[in-house]
């Protein structure tokens, strides 16, 4: 008899450190907003539903900041703008910056699922739409009632669709509607505080019970392979146009801390290390395998296209199903397993089925993995890995994919052929006991051993390479300005001038001024505003970290450094798998 199938779901979770080391400050209001929504929302599903298993990936500096603004809640000492402008007393009037901030980021939010829904929201819209008309941009004629209803409906906007059904402050303030006092507004304020409070334990007691496998990435969430080597963009992209630099100075090194701190982050908040580690962004290369080996990580994943570009005559061998559903090990190293996600499944999730109606669109991904279990020969077994964005999906889809998900886990929960797990419960399973898996184990009886793979060729789970991180002109601008910091971080460490607590300082700006997101969003088919966001985010960080070496910012920081013009899907928060940026 044929064993059920086994199916990996791992939602990574991440954020970039929105915050300004030099003042403290949150500069961008992502991470508490989707920590109320998105992060909330799937720890309450996972909840709803004991009998499903699943991965759940964060990076650390996504923790940091939510403990972070955790301790903001708890000690009233807010350095967010936009919780200040919600927790403001109504004593005095608003000032023109304040009006100008909330104009600015209270109308950001999926307008189709996040605010027709509301009518009063809506109606805050339709109304400042109607006042720009007229040349009001600025809502001189709105009174602060406007303001103060405008920033409250943003909040309940973010809310979770669980947080929703669960929270009668939440249900009364929506059902009220509009004409918020300051006291609904501390009501709202509470009820964010306690969700951020919770959060992070919740998904511990799901770990402790061994429903839910926790799993890390790098600290600050790098392109660890291109900090190791550059070069390794052309394996994909053999014509690829790269940075002037000839590499990043110490950059294995660099990848061995980021990874080392996140093991010693995850270790402090979940009392043991994690098994496996989801390198950012899925980029892996052969030289990054011995860094994650030497962190003891059993296990790590990457993108489909990675491993068709990794067989024989370029994935040809690769088109049956067999092949990509399956563990590997590369060949000439102790591990960690690689395992490579369905990319068609994945993006089914991530894209399709938000246009589904969600009871619908869970018994299709059902019956999709069950051709597969079908398909598989008598005496074998399968894994498929579905991997994807475990946050930015769910606005597009209604009631912030609530339906999708609660039947997706309750058919998964009990299903006959089909078997909800995590990769190292299959690891532990599938290998010979008291054996590590990537060291010649062999598996239980009529069980596939990991495959071997000969060779891997360097890549992501975008595109199956790195062209959304380099080899375009300002992403190539960013590497240098970026390789140049650090020679001059190198020369003020090998100096020795810096005091141990400049030290510190200085090491996490760069940790921070490492991470893969800057590069992500240079590039003009970005939409413009988000370009211009993070190039500025970047920027700053870099000239941060030259004040922390005691240094003058090139002058070259005040420029931007890319300008974007583009409308890409789902406003280019997630990729496909299989597109090709043009231009």
């Amino acid at each position: 008899m044929t064993a059920p199938l086994d199916l990996v779901l791992l939602w990574h979770m991440h954020q970039p450190d929105y915050r300004d080391y030099a003042s403290r400050e949150f500069r961008r209001p992502w991470v508490y907003l989707h920590a109320i929504k998105d992060y909330t929302d799937m720890a309450a599903h996972l909840e709803r539903h004991p009998g499903m298993h699943a991965v759940v990936n964060f990076s650390p500096v996504l923790l940091d900041q939510i403990e972070d603004y955790a301790e903001q809640f708890a000690s009233g000492n807010l350095r967010d703008p936009l919780l200040k402008v919600l927790a403001r007393g109504d004593d005095t009037p608003l000032t023109p910056e304040e009006r100008s901030f909330i104009l600015a980021r209270c109308f950001d939010a999926n307008p189709a699922h996040m605010i027709h829904p509301f009518p009063a929201y809506k109606g805050l819209f339709d109304a400042y739409a109607q006042g720009k008309d007229r040349g009001d941009e600025s809502g001189v004629y709105f009174s602060d009632v406007f303001f103060y209803d405008l920033v409250t409906w943003y909040h309940l906007a973010w809310t979770g669709e669980t947080v929703r059904r669960s929270s009668e402050s939440v249900a009364r303030l929506m059902s009220q509607g509009e004409r918020f006092t300051r006291e609904d507004r501390g009501e709202l304020f509470k009820v964010i505080g306690e969700l951020l409070g919770g959060l992070i334990a919740r998904y511990a007691t799901l770990a402790q019970s061994g429903q839910v496998e926790l799993s890390t990435t790098p600290d600050h969430h790098p392109l660890a392979p291109l900090l190791i080597n550059l070069h390794s963009a052309r394996e994909a992209m053999p014509a690829a146009e790269l940075p002037r630099a000839r590499e990043y100075p110490g950059g294995i090194e660099r990848v061995a801390v980021q990874v080392r701190d996140a093991i010693e982050s995850h270790t402090r908040r979940f009392g043991s290390p994690p098994t496996g580690i989801w390198p950012a962004e899925g980029a892996v290369s052969a030289a990054l395998f011995p860094v994650l080996h030497g962190h003891g990580s059993l296990w790590t994943a990457s993108g489909e296209t990675v491993l068709l570009n990794s067989l024989p005559a370029n994935g040809a061998a690769a088109a049956a199903p067999a092949q990509l559903h399956r563990a590997y090990r590369l060949a000439g190293t102790q591990g960690p397993t690689i395992f490579f996600r369905s990319d068609r499944l994945s993006d089914l999730i991530g894209f399709e089925y938000a246009k589904w109606n969600g009871s619908d669109a869970a018994h299709n991904f059902v019956a999709e993995l069950e051709k597969i279990a079908h398909a598989v020969p008598e005496g074998e077994e399968r894994i498929v890995s579905v991997i994807l964005d475990g946050e930015n999906c769910w606005e597009y889809y209604d009631y912030n994919g609530y339906y999708f998900l609660d039947a997706l886990y309750k058919a998964l929960e009990s299903h006959a052929s089909v078997k909800a797990t995590t990769f190292r419960d299959y690891l532990q399973s599938h290998c010979r006991a008291g054996s590590h898996p990537g060291e010649g184990s062999h598996p239980g009886v009529g069980r596939d051993p990991i495959t071997t793979l000969e060779r891997l060729t360097a890549g992501s789970w975008v595109y199956g390479n790195f062209s959304t991180w380099i080899g375009s002109p300002d992403k190539n601008r960013a590497w240098d300005l970026l390789c140049a910091a650090k020679q001059s971080f190198d020369r003020v460490m090998a100096s020795g001038r810096l005091s141990p607590e400049e030290t510190a300082a200085a090491f996490r700006q760069l940790a921070a001024c490492e991470a893969s997101d800057w590069f992500w969003w240079l590039g003009d088919y970005n939409p413009g505003p988000a370009v211009a966001s993070f190039d500025e985010l970047f920027r700053g960080s870099l000239a941060n970290l030259y004040r922390l070496l005691h240094f003058p910012a090139p002058a070259s920081l005040a420029q931007p450094i890319s300008h974007g013009s583009g409308h890409p899907e789902a406003g280019g928060t997630m990729r496909r798998s299989g597109e090709v940026i043009q231009g």
